[in-house]
């Protein structure tokens, strides 16, 4: 029994010894691991690419926001502050702007400037245009419901204007154009006065002229005279009163001289001043009697 676990162990020695002994054989390859050939150069070659993409884009950011002066602040002319965002210097805007308010500084003026027009609108919640200002090269136009202008407090309105009247609410309006104020329909106003150094001229061209007020028109010229002209009649017609003509010197120029008889001396210098039932003025000479109705003739040359 003892010789038999001998004989085993001793051959399992031996088998053990030559197994470690083998040699490969010649015809097994060998794999290697990794990226060779052109697969390993066109990766080198697309990692310095990238490198060179990250540099110039690395660039170019520096040099856009040195160029546009980005800050912690803003960016170029633009700031932003608690109150909101203040531009310094000229700017433009080439799409709508969107504000609440613009406001300029105090030592300075507000300019908006454009190659055509300035338009400033003012829209309701739906987003319609309820009021609209346009300051173009031949026009300014406004267009909302009323335009008014009012004094420096805002308690008065020196001008207003809707689809109804045009009103103006100051103690003087001045017109400096030397043609005056050209009205194609009817005025009403209480007061009508020249510049005291100027004429105050009341003229219509090719129209009549009239003057109505419910408690009488008053004329006056304090320092120069009043002149009347007219191409046709000149009518002072008073229904339930009278005209009344007060003056030192009343003057009645070109009227019509008729003749009393044939004794009339050539260089007559007293007149009669006669009335024809038509209303016809016409001089009479005078004589010791009325001769008024020996001249009537005159009365029928009209």
């Amino acid at each position: 029994m003892l010789d038999l676990l001998l004989q085993m162990t001793r051959e399992q020695y031996i088998l053990a010894t030559q197994h470690n002994n083998l040699q490969r054989p010649e015809s097994q390859q060998v794999f290697q691991v990794g990226i060779y050939g052109w697969r390993k150069r066109c990766l080198y070659f697309f990692v310095l690419l990238l490198m060179v993409t990250m540099i110039v884009n690395l660039a170019l950011t520096i040099w856009i926001l040195k160029v546009m002066k980005f800050s912690v602040d803003g960016m170029g002319n633009l700031r932003i502050t608690n109150q909101g965002v203040r531009l310094e210097g000229k700017s433009e805007f080439l799409l709508p702007l969107y504000v609440k308010e613009i406001q300029s500084r105090k030592d300075s003026p507000l300019m908006l400037q454009s190659d055509r027009n300035v338009t400033v609108n003012a829209r309701n919640n739906l987003g319609q245009i309820t009021g609209q200002l346009t300051v173009g090269s031949h026009a300014v136009e406004a267009q909302g419901r009323r335009f008014e202008i009012k004094t420096e407090d805002g308690k008065k309105v020196l001008f207003s204007a809707d689809e109804n009247e045009i009103s103006i609410g100051v103690e003087k309006l001045r017109v400096t154009g030397p043609e005056g104020a050209v009205f194609e329909q009817s005025v009403e106003t209480p007061h009508v006065r020249a510049q005291p150094s100027q004429e105050l001229k009341l003229e219509s061209p090719t129209r009549a002229l009239t003057m109505e007020a419910p408690k009488g028109v008053h004329i006056a010229a304090d320092e120069g005279e009043i002149k009347a002209t007219c191409r046709r009649d000149l009518q002072l017609q008073s229904t339930d009163g009278e005209i009344f003509l007060n003056a030192k010197t009343i003057r009645l120029g070109n009227i019509p001289q008729g003749s009393a008889s044939t004794s009339s001396t050539p260089h007559q210098t007293v007149y009669e001043v006669c009335v024809c039932p038509n209303g016809k003025l016409f001089l009479s000479p005078g004589e010791a009697g009325s001769t008024c109705q020996s001249s009537s003739n005159i009365c029928l040359r009209i």
